[in-house]
């Protein structure tokens, strides 16, 4: 094995890429050598259960046989299988059904130290995206002092598909949510090692961005994960909706769509869909089973549901979402006022009336403001609002932001237009301005350098707040202050509230009841 360790930093050495083994460090399943790389410690490609092939696919993770000797970590592993990238613009990884691995970035260890940990969940709408994605890399957070771990988890019909063949098999008469118990199963080994590699089992923080986010929200809720984390932050996703919007959710009717998906495959039996090829499993029908279910085990209510009847991790929160959501994920140029709730319908569903009513839309200007609004307000603004009011409740605060800072995003690329939209935070939030060739402003590198300070101070105490950083207040009230991460920082009101409260009413009145009543 030191052999093979020694050929692959030859190989980097030759292009231009330093390359120092780092002291190996013992695992509870073996010991693994990373690599020691500008100042820090990192680990590629460790694995946290057995791969989830053959008969283990649709089945909860299994432990990782223990190795002798010891495991190179240089290399990330594939990701998990998918189609298409979790971002325009993202080169499209290798993928594998063996993808079970997670990464880490950490200082160097000192004896009686120990750091915060921060735990990524990546984002892809549960069907793409990648633990090793540049963006993600822990490089610039771990200089404050901070171990960074970004995790994989099966996407798709392989992460989540339901059916009453997999529910009967199952000890606990229950299927789908493979990914989510991905996740755990991360956060396990988290805990049981994360030690040895310098950081503090008792003070990791969950994090994820999108589908991500959403995990997030259904962690703090799960049963399963007790324990396993201390602090949570969720950037743009959350599932807060009633579920008479999204009744997919509800595991009988899960089971009933994964088992039209399995028609649809040609397939009458489980033992047929384990034999099928895995790229068979990623086509357009898979859809429909690309989703967290309600189920007894390991997501017994959504998250409203669990906080509004006191069943959730009452943990330090930072949450938000960005001014301009959209812009990144929805092509308006051909929205017109006569099509604009019939192009709504098409993508997410027939809405309420009152929904698409408080969007202006007499005038094509008019609707394809109205539509980048709705959409906004639809998937992230108002999850975002409902789940800080909800946390409230508890003894931890709530730090709730809006990022609003428009990135210099070429004018002839992909990101042409984005403005403050999905995914714009990351490249703050991580530090990761100088990934991107970008005319980068001064105003720039102080968000990102004020940002990641504030993520890397509430790893490390539940509060973002520290020195030189302009003071967060926590969130207190439905219409309480939020941070507006932009240029200059300041604190200002819930942006878009007006339109929130419709979706308050709204679904007040689908579920029957008021907002945050049981």
């Amino acid at each position: 094995m030191k052999k093979m360790v020694g050929r692959w930093c030859v190989a980097l050495l030759l292009s231009a890429w330093s390359c120092v083994q780092a002291a190996p460090v013992m695992t509870g399943d073996g010991a693994v050598a990373g690599r020691r790389e500008a100042g820090l410690d990192v680990y590629r490609g460790i694995p946290f259960a057995l791969p989830p092939v053959g008969q283990w696919r649709w089945r909860p993770p299994q432990p990782v046989p223990a190795w002798r000797g010891v495991r190179d970590a240089g290399r990330f592993a594939p990701a998990c299988m998918q189609q298409g990238v979790s971002m325009p613009g993202e080169t499209p990884p290798e993928v594998s059904e063996d993808c079970l691995y997670l990464n880490l970035w950490a200082p160097p260890r000192r004896a009686g130290r120990r750091l915060p940990v921060i735990v990524w969940i990546h984002g892809g709408g549960y069907a793409n995206g990648s633990a090793s994605m540049p963006l993600y890399h822990g490089d610039r957070l771990a200089r404050r002092d901070v171990l960074v771990v970004t995790v994989a988890y099966r996407l798709g019909a392989l992460g989540f598909l339901a059916h009453p063949a997999l529910s009967a098999e199952s000890p606990q008469q229950t299927s789908g949510n493979y990914g989510l118990m991905d996740q755990i199963a991360a956060l396990e080994w988290v805990r049981r090692n994360i030690a040895a590699f310098g950081g503090d089992p008792r003070r990791v923080t969950i994090a994820g961005q999108s589908a991500g986010a959403m995990a997030v929200s259904a962690l703090l809720v799960s049963p399963r994960a007790q324990g396993l984390f201390q602090r949570a932050i969720a950037q743009s996703g959350g599932i807060f909706e009633p579920l008479q919007l999204a009744p997919g959710y509800l595991l009988a009717n899960a089971e009933r769509d994964g088992a039209s998906y399995m028609s649809s495959l040609g397939a009458d039996t489980v033992e047929a869909m384990r034999m099928l090829p895995a790229g068979r499993l990623m086509g357009a029908g898979a859809g429909a089973v690309t989703h967290p279910v309600i189920e007894p085990h390991v997501l017994p209510l959504s998250p409203y549901e669990a906080y509004v009847q006191g069943r959730y991790r009452d943990v330090p929160l930072l949450l938000g979402s960005n001014a301009e959501e959209a812009r990144a994920l929805v092509d308006v140029t051909a929205v017109r006022a006569d099509t604009f709730e019939a192009g709504i319908a098409a993508s997410v569903g027939a809405l309420p009336p009152a929904l698409l009513a408080a969007y202006p839309h007499a005038t094509d200007d008019e609707a394809r403001e109205g539509r980048l609004g709705l959409e906004r307000d639809l998937r992230f603004g108002w999850d975002m609002w409902a789940w800080a009011r909800l946390a409230q409740a508890g003894r931890a605060p709530v730090y709730y932001y809006s990022f609003g800072h428009r990135p210099p995003f070429p004018a002839d690329s992909v990101h042409a237009g984005w403005g403050a939209s999905h995914y714009a935070e990351l490249w703050y939030m991580f530090d990761h301005l100088d990934q991107a060739p970008w005319a980068w402003r001064g105003a720039d590198r102080k968000l990102a350098a004020r940002m990641s300070g504030y993520w890397a101070n509430f790893a490390a105490t539940g509060d973002p707040n520290g020195r030189g950083l302009p003071r967060w207040p926590a969130f207190r009230g439905a219409a309480g202050k939020v941070r507006l991460l932009g240029d200059p920082i300041a604190s200002g009101p819930v942006p878009a509230i007006d339109h929130l409260r419709v979706f308050d009413t709204v679904y007040s009145s689908l579920r029957g009841k008021a907002f945050g009543l049981p």
